[in-house]
């Protein structure tokens, strides 16, 4: 079964950002959308296949955006321009260069902004069921406006309740298809992952996203997938993009659903549009460049890791450390498992390969 490992990372404005990395592979980074809870949704019939079978092909890193999830929930700023520097925030703790990038719903407009403002760093941008627009800069008809107003309201009265109606009526516009299970996991889901003021916020924010003009701007490879019958973001919107876009491929999804699910015909097409685009052999686009396992390991591991480099023995370690041999042991064990080898003599030579071995003050930033 594939693991996933929890780091945190803090932006320049003091958000502590919580991030998960699994697979193995050159790395893909899916943005952050609505709401999400990267411990719980590695569980969720919901989420889970999508996690899994994108982690069999790549090292997957997601996070949970500022006020969701295992991220700060108490925080000053919730705007766009802080959801793309959130981004780059993860993209700098765990050391990509240039990677693939994967936005979904609102998640898309950041993976566009992104995209536009580090093109070096994106090497395919992938849009799934997302829009350029927010709904209040979508010409809405007065009752459109109104539905609008109404889905706030429901938010501001019930979104912690014990009693899940009002939480599911956005579910049911997510996945209409879900069985049982499925609406009550995603109704948890929006329970947990953050407070009802803080939805309020994110979702007012992306109610008046706008990246249409960037969209035009864009040159990295595009690919956009969306859902025929999508009940939360319109079609057309996915069109929208695909024409804003210079040289984006569109593939139109048969499903009703926004969160795609693992037992329709539709999640198999997904996968497999997103194999091939990425395929390297046949784009033309130079191979990403493969994550390295290095930056799975914690800040202490790295301090123990670096000393391993410079030839000292565990408890000279342990002495320089302050803390017991039995502690080094434990975190010399969960250094091998990490980067996959059991002989210390191979990690010294991979450690000071990388760079290490010259001074631990390199790994207190």
């Amino acid at each position: 079964m594939i693991q996933q490992q929890i780091r945190f990372c803090r932006t320049p404005d003091g958000v502590r950002l919580a991030y998960a990395v699994a697979g193995s592979g050159p790395p893909l980074v899916k943005t952050a959308n609505w709401l999400s809870h990267i411990e719980y949704e590695w569980q969720s019939p919901v989420w889970r296949h999508w996690y899994e079978n994108l982690a069999r092909h790549f090292t997957l890193i997601r996070y949970d955006q500022r006020g969701c999830g295992l991220s700060d929930w108490d925080v000053k700023s919730i705007t766009f321009d802080s959801w793309v520097q959130d981004l780059e925030c993860v993209v700098k703790a765990v050391g990509l260069e240039k990677f693939p990038l994967l936005g979904i719903s609102q998640g898309g407009a950041v993976a566009v902004a992104y995209a536009k403002l580090y093109p070096k760093k994106v090497s395919h941008l992938i849009l799934y069921g997302s829009y350029l627009r927010g709904r209040l800069n979508r010409n809405l008809k007065k009752q459109q406006v109104e539905e609008t107003d109404v889905l706030i309201n429901l938010i501001r009265l019930g979104w912690g309740s014990e009693k899940p109606a009002f939480r599911q009526v956005f579910t049911t516009l997510f996945i209409p298809d879900a069985t049982l299970g499925q609406i009550q996991s995603l109704n948890e889901l929006h329970k947990i992952s953050t407070s009802a003021e803080n939805a309020v916020k994110i979702v007012n924010c992306f109610d008046k996203i706008d990246v249409s003009d960037l969209s035009a701007r864009i040159e990295t490879p595009t690919l956009i997938l969306h859902s025929k019958d999508d009940a939360r973001v319109p079609f057309e919107e996915g069109r929208l993009a695909a024409s804003l876009i210079p040289g984006a491929q569109f593939i139109m999804l048969e499903s009703k659903n926004h969160i795609l699910l693992a037992s329709e015909p539709a999640w198999q097409k997904f996968i497999k549009s997103i194999l091939d685009f990425i395929d390297s052999k046949k784009d033309g686009i130079k191979k990403v460049k493969t994550f390295s396992k290095f930056s799975l390991l914690t800040h202490r591991e790295k301090q123990v890791l670096e000393l391993i480099a410079q030839g000292i023995n565990n408890n000279e370690i342990a002495v320089q450390l302050f803390v017991s041999p039995k502690t080094i042991r434990n975190h010399i064990t969960n250094i091998f498992g990490k980067l996959e080898i059991s002989n210390r003599s191979k990690i010294i030579v991979m450690a000071r390969e990388a760079g290490m071995g010259h001074g631990i003050e390199k790994f207190d930033k």
